[in-house]
């Protein structure tokens, strides 16, 4: 097990990864919008996630090949392709606007990887210096792959991964997204 909270614990086959409080400065704020994240690598490879908002319920779970589901229900992207048009949520602050329609900070990414997956979000990306851990990310990034969504890092680094090191990850619902914040770089 790889925990932000405990570091790395046991040995197997398998390897979760969990995020027992994302967004734990909501939890402390009563801010409903907190999640335990759990990541299950097989070796290098992503396998199952599960993402629950403990303030509200809500489960997103993917099985690698299965697809992705909220509360039981299979999920899709918005397929949002233009910027103009697109609602976009950022861990840290962005140092310039790429001209998105909207944009949110809510505090959890890996729920709002998961907005991501189910159409709610357009975008959900690191900003500027910001950076996220695995335990962060590693539960959304499977749903939102599974969903039909993409993923990256600006910095070209593998986004699986059980070590304890920090990414800079971008999730868009379309590879037109996805390339123009990999185009334009730290924002």
């Amino acid at each position: 097990m790889v925990s932000e909270e405990s570091g790395v614990s046991g040995s197997g086959a398998l390897t979760v990864v969990v995020d027992p409080i994302d967004g734990s400065t909501n939890c402390d704020h009563g801010v409903p919008f907190y999640a335990t994240s759990l990541a299950v690598l097989r070796g290098d490879e992503l396998v199952a996630a599960l993402v629950m908002n403990q303030a509200t319920g809500t489960i997103y779970e993917a099985e690698k090949g299965g697809g992705a589901f909220r509360d039981g229900v299979a999920i899709s992207p918005s397929g949002q392709r233009d910027i103009a048009s697109a609602v976009v949520s950022f861990s840290g602050l962005p140092s310039r606007h790429l001209g998105w329609a909207q944009y949110r900070s809510l505090g959890a990414a890996s729920l709002e990887i998961c907005l991501v997956a189910d159409g709610s979000l357009d975008v959900f990306s690191v900003a500027h210096h910001s950076t996220l851990n695995p335990w962060d990310y590693l539960g959304g990034l499977l749903v939102v792959q599974e969903a039909g969504a993409v993923a990256g890092d600006y910095d070209g680094e593998p986004l699986v991964t059980s070590e304890r090191v920090r990414r800079r990850p971008v999730f868009a619902s379309t590879t037109e997204l996805l390339t123009l914040f990999h185009r334009t770089g730290t924002i």
